[in-house]
């Protein structure tokens, strides 16, 4: 099945209901298993590659090539995506190598600076047919809009994605990225309120650290496109422990990395059922 674009996903999801399940690409293991727990579960899914991860290999270019190669490969529906891009030349980057979507992170600029930054990217990025995801920041928040105690306003939510044209916008409703813990609190009733503001797809960033009951209750508010990074980093370093604590003379390390591996394509295709990525 064909690389498709993040748009075709999510809004299909929108159409039906539904959610969409991105999940963060580190290795290109992970690109391996996220698309075998999608295929397992008959749901598309998007690939997920952050600046983080690009800074970890020093470059974009050969993790995201290996991404589209596992796309393409793909059985079901597989769009890449480029996760918290902070500047123009990371977006040229990914959509000359295929991407389908960019998220541009504005956020620690004021609100004028964040328009007017997104808004230049987002004209860029619809020239190539490439989708645009945004957030809002918190004036004074280190961690934007992601802060612990953040929240994403409708009506400057609505203004917002009227006057940068995006396709998607990252709201906050009580998430934070790298939890570990399933603590966080989504208000569902800001996330109605938000649907009904924002012409636009919402999505969920810090997905990680919400229980998962409200994982399911947060798509069925109004959310779309679900991310989840955290989660499937723990699952894949607590199997490779394991493994290794199981068999401490294995040194080859494609054995105890296919066993994270396994474990988070297994966990890719629980979740994608949380989320209701497929009816």
């Amino acid at each position: 099945m064909p690389l498709v674009a993040t748009g075709e996903i999510v809004g299909t999801a929108v159409r039906a209901g539904l959610g969409a399940g991105a999940f963060n690409v580190i290795q290109i293991e992970h690109a391996q298993a996220i698309v075998a727990g999608a295929e397992a579960a008959g749901a598309p899914v998007i690939l997920q590659i952050s600046e983080n991860a690009v800074r970890y290999h020093g470059a974009l270019a050969a993790i995201g090539r290996a991404a589209v190669e596992v796309a393409r490969a793909a059985r079901v529906p597989v769009a890449v995506h480029l996760d918290h891009a902070t500047g123009p030349e990371l977006v040229r980057e990914a959509v000359e190598l295929g991407f389908g979507s960019v998220m541009f992170d504005a956020s620690a600029l004021d609100y004028d600076g964040n328009v007017a930054a997104t808004a230049e990217v987002a004209a860029g990025c619809h020239a190539h047919g490439v989708w645009v995801e945004a957030e809002l920041g918190e004036v004074g928040g280190k961690d934007g809009v992601h802060a612990p105690g953040a929240r994403t306003d409708p009506a400057e939510a609505a203004a917002y994605v009227a006057a940068t044209g995006v396709d998607a916008l990252a709201v906050a409703v009580g998430t934070s990225h790298a939890m570990v813990a399933k603590t966080a609190v989504v208000d569902l009733a800001l996330v109605a309120a938000l649907r009904a503001a924002v012409s636009v797809p919402l999505v969920l960033h810090g997905s990680s650290g919400v229980p998962e009951a409200d994982l399911t209750r947060a798509v069925e508010a109004g959310l779309t496109k679900v991310n989840i990074a955290t989660h499937l980093n723990v699952a894949y370093t607590r199997a490779i422990r394991d493994h290794l604590a199981d068999h401490p003379e294995v040194v080859d390390p494609r054995r105890y990395v296919a066993a994270g591996r396994d474990a988070v394509a297994r966990e890719v295709t629980r979740l994608l059922g949380l989320v209701r990525a497929t009816h």
